[in-house]
């Protein structure tokens, strides 16, 4: 069996016929002991073990990084492994793809692991009501057929190269059959951690759990207790001090003192975190293209990433595809910073002197507030006035996002481009922030999906990032390098994942204690 990376996947496709999964590499160096402290921003009183909901970094790293596991996972370098399946196999089209789960697994309570366990996790997301981001996802399974206790089979609704990558999901957890609201009250996964405690908003504590699949390849702490910490300078401070062992998002204010700091690294790698201003396009002002194109134009995006992310990043272009994605399109022309251009949309749109509220927190990103006020400053050039609007951190992305108007928010980026473009520009995605409508968009995001040929593929997403680019609602100014901080006493196989922060949220899995 060998591991299969995503541009092999994706080159190879489905006519590859079988594409296998393999475990976690041994890592001779990693030692076994010790309880893990980390102090994490995203925290929320509202949060919950239903992975439908989950949204943020805190119970993104609790839930999908410890207590629970995915079908496959996309390990530190970037190749696409099996978790809970062990490997898989497809159709010539794509369409139909056969997974044989790995067998002597358990949850945490003691039930045996098994298809029909994967069938109600994955129905969950399509059930009457349901809000979870991931139902594009699984709305384009057709059918789940359990052939036995360890084989099931998925027919897709049109073919997708992609299908494995999407199982990776970390709101596709995987819980116990006929028993998932206790686990969802409980926290009851087949992860590498049990919960001990859980306090919503504030602590979570866990523990190892023994013989486990995993093994001597990950999970070398014995207990993990983390901290909610939203407020950039005390996580720094709790950092210094010694309070925690590692944070995430290193505010960029306090990064010299981190680095004076002898006890304290900073890690940071370039994935495809993108920092945004969606609008619900179905409102008045944003229902009008050039009310976008020029909110577009009044943004300085050279000005964010020098004055909000230090230099931690790059200037986006209104699309959510980024620098370490295999189709992302760096050639497009560029949304620059234009007043007058701005200036003679809004006067073409009829709406001079345009007047808008803005939302901004800290929860959405470090330095948001900071950041709406750079806008605010820049747009006044084009003649608009944003007003900026403060609000809490808790609970904003149940209060906020998605409800107000024009909000501040951020993207982690996703492995492939279907799978960034379903979950966030499908049309009736949950997670659609914008609500945004494009027929061409969506007839181009079901052919890329289901086309084999890598190619027509780069020209089908390059249309696309161009048509959110001139169309679309979001306005995207800048990608931001993952930048979190640890401890000195702690170490790793020296690769670190970037497909969301901290080490692809799986920093308690593969970090142990020097």
């Amino acid at each position: 069996m060998v591991q299969i990376s995503r541009r092999s996947l994706l080159k190879t496709g489905a006519a590859a016929s079988v594409l296998a999964a393999t475990g976690l590499p041994l890592r001779a160096e990693a030692k076994r002991g010790g309880t893990l402290r980390l102090g994490l921003a995203g925290a929320n009183t509202s949060d919950t073990w239903d992975g439908r909901t989950h949204s943020d970094t805190y119970m993104i790293m609790c839930a999908y990084g410890a207590v629970f596991d995915c079908m496959t996972e996309v390990s530190a370098s970037g190749e696409l492994i099996g978790e809970l399946a062990e490997s898989w196999e497809a159709s010539a089209d794509a369409k139909t793809w056969t997974f044989k789960l790995r067998q002597g697994v358990t949850f945490h309570n003691g039930k045996a692991f098994g298809a029909d366990d994967v069938i109600e996790s994955l129905n969950m997301h399509t059930a009457e009501g349901s809000k979870s981001a991931a139902k594009p996802i699984v709305s384009a399974i057709s059918e789940i057929k359990k052939v036995s206790d360890h084989e099931v089979v998925f027919t897709l609704e049109s073919g997708n190269a992609d299908f494995p990558f999407l199982l990776a999901d970390y709101h596709l957890l995987m819980y116990p059959a006929g028993q998932i609201d206790e686990a969802i009250a409980k926290g009851i996964g087949t992860g590498m951690y049990k919960v001990e405690a859980f306090d919503p908003g504030v602590r979570t504590l866990l523990s190892r759990v023994d013989s486990h699949y995993k093994d001597g390849k990950a999970g070398w702490f014995d207990q993990i207790e983390v901290i909610a910490i939203n407020d950039a300078s005390a996580r720094m401070n709790a950092l210094m001090t010694g309070q925690v062992d590692a944070v995430n998002r290193v505010d960029y204010k306090t990064e010299a003192l981190l680095k004076a700091n002898p006890n304290v690294n900073i890690f940071e790698v370039t994935g495809n975190r993108h920092f945004t201003f969606p609008m619900l396009t179905a409102l008045d002002p944003f229902s009008n293209l050039k009310v976008r194109q020029a909110l577009k134009h009044a943004i300085n995006r050279e000005e964010m990433v020098q004055k909000i992310l230090l230099g931690h990043g790059s200037v986006a272009n209104d699309h959510p595809i980024g620098p370490a994605n295999q189709y992302y399109a760096a050639d497009l022309p560029q949304n620059s910073y234009d007043p007058d251009k701005a200036k003679a949309l809004l006067k073409e749109a009829g709406l001079e002197g345009l007047s808008v509220d803005l939302s901004a927190s800290s929860a959405a990103f470090a330095g948001a507030v900071d950041a709406a006020q750079l806008y605010q400053a820049s747009a006044k050039a084009a003649g608009v006035n944003i007003n900026v609007v403060q609000e809490p951190a808790d609970g904003y992305w149940s209060n906020v996002w998605l409800k107000k108007p024009w909000c501040a928010s951020y993207w982690s980026g996703r492995a492939t481009e279907d799978w960034m473009f379903s979950s966030a520009y499908a049309s009736g995605a949950p997670w659609n922030d914008t609500g945004w409508e494009n027929a061409r968009f969506q007839e181009l995001l079901l052919s890329a999906r289901a086309e084999l040929d890598s190619s027509k593929r780069r020209d089908m997403y390059t249309e696309m990032q161009m048509l959110c680019s001139t169309n679309g609602g979001s306005v995207i100014p800048m990608y931001a390098n993952y930048v979190d901080a640890h401890s000195t006493k702690l170490a790793n196989s020296g690769t670190i994942g970037n497909s969301f922060q901290m080490d692809g949220s799986r920093f308690i899995e593969r970090w142990w204690f020097a």
